[in-house]
């Protein structure tokens, strides 16, 4: 089922954004395309795709412990409702922190092959520091927060859920304003 883009434009800002919940492919042309603005000096898009390879992570078993596993494919499933609804509510959080014009926050539910694309996130801003700091805290709190669910499945164990803190996550590490939960004034870093 593909959930229509929801356009929401802010009265304040003239911000406008791009939400997508989809089991087709991600279109990462449209995504840039749809955040390209006149007054703006900036868009960053990040791409994620399923690797084919990754590093094996488990501890306590020295055998597997730091070799590498080969993916033969990702399943994303998501509470679709609510993951809309926080996809939204990031978007309308990072135009009131930035100066952030067009958002589109997209991601992919159902099997993804390796080297395709799970999930877009951009943003345009007049400078690239602010469109920088946006996007990444957007990936960063959407991985985290939003409730959707991947499975890596492994070409030598099979399947295997991954928790969201896991790979690159460093929130734990991270001070407070660098993921504030969504609703929370902390981390209130809007610069123009």
């Amino acid at each position: 089922m593909k959930v229509p883009p929801e356009t929401s434009p802010e009265a304040t800002t003239g911000a406008t954004s791009l939400i997508e919940l989809t089991d087709d492919s991600l279109d990462v042309a449209r995504v840039l395309e749809y955040v390209t603005d006149p007054t703006c000096g900036a868009e960053v898009l990040f791409v994620g795709t399923t690797r084919r390879w990754t590093t094996d992570t488990r501890t306590g078993d020295p055998e597997v412990s730091g070799k590498p596993r080969e993916t033969s494919h990702l399943v994303y499933e998501a509470y679709r409702e609510m993951a809309i609804s926080q996809m939204t509510q990031l978007a309308e959080t990072a135009i009131e922190r930035w100066p952030v014009r067009r958002v589109a926050i997209l991601h992919r539910v159902g099997r993804v092959d390796p080297t395709e694309p799970s999930v877009a996130v951009a943003v345009s801003c007049p400078h690239r520091g602010e469109a920088f700091e946006a996007a990444q805290w957007l990936i960063d709190t959407l991985k985290h927060d939003a409730p959707i669910w991947k499975q890596e499945h492994y070409v030598q164990s099979g399947p295997e859920w991954i928790h969201p803190d896991a790979g690159s996550c460093r929130c734990a590490d991270a001070p407070p304003q660098e993921h504030a939960p969504l609703g929370s004034a902390v981390g209130d870093r809007k610069t123009g």
